[in-house]
This record gives C-alpha cells, sequence and structure tokens, in this order.
C-alpha cells in the first residue's frame, strides 16, 4: 500500500468515495446527503488536491481511501495550533487492514509539517469502528 498525493485527474473518483462516505454515516445519525452534495465536494476535492490538504491509498493499482484534513487559522487566539481531519474513508472490502490508520498517520504527519501542534477530528458516537481507528 502507498500513501500519495493524488493529482486532480481523481477528482471524480474521490468525489464518488466522499459521498459513499456521506450515505454511510447516515446509518450513524448523520443528517448530511451525498448525492445532494456533490457538487459542493467535488469543488471541495480539487481545492484540498491543489492546497495538498489530501491524501490517498493506493492498493494493487487503485484508490482504496482518503483522508482530508486543514491547519485551523481561526479567529481565536489559542494555545495550540489545530488540525483538523476533515474526512477519512476506506473502501469496504480494504477495512480492517490497517489503510485506515496508516492514512490517519499521515494526515497526523503532515498536519504536524505544516505546524499543528494538536490534530482533532469527529467521529459519529454510534461508529464504533471508526471510533476504534482514532
Amino acid at each position: 500500500m502507498d500513501i500519495t498525493t493524488p493529482s486532480t485527474e481523481l477528482t471524480d473518483r474521490l468525489t464518488d468515495m466522499w459521498v459513499d462516505l456521506a450515505r454511510d454515516q447516515r446509518s450513524y445519525g448523520s443528517h448530511l446527503l451525498g448525492p445532494e452534495n456533490r457538487a459542493v465536494i467535488r469543488e471541495t476535492v480539487v481545492q484540498r488536491i491543489v492546497a495538498d490538504n489530501l491524501l490517498v491509498a493506493r492498493h494493487e493499482g487503485g484508490v482504496v481511501g482518503f483522508v482530508m484534513f486543514t491547519v485551523e487559522h481561526g479567529r481565536y487566539e489559542q494555545d495550540v495550533t489545530p488540525g483538523l481531519v476533515e474526512n477519512l474513508y476506506v473502501e469496504p472490502d480494504a477495512r480492517r487492514s490497517g489503510i485506515g490508520s496508516a492514512l490517519l498517520g499521515a494526515a497526523e504527519e503532515r498536519l504536524g509539517a505544516d505546524g499543528a501542534t494538536v490534530t482533532q477530528l469527529e467521529a459519529m458516537a454510534q461508529n464504533d469502528a471508526a471510533r476504534q481507528v482514532y
């Protein structure tokens, strides 16, 4: 497995994966609508790729997961610089093989290199599998 920065050629594939993520999260109580947000997330995917705030996991030649992240620069002064993991997704057939942990670790490493001193993320309370990864 390799974790790399994608090119914009993967925009449609990553958008599809995000829609799948949103669909999956609805079973845990999320109100986010996947297909209805396709255009917005497609734009976000491009922005994250260009800003170098998105990594993909490749296994056997195909993309099997992604993570989006950013360093937060809020309006409030803090004694830490938060890095935010916004989305983490691994294809169902590739789960429980360490890919999610590897993506999270790579995002934390990148956030640290970009100045973050802490990492924040959210998980649906009922999503035990995601909470185990984190």
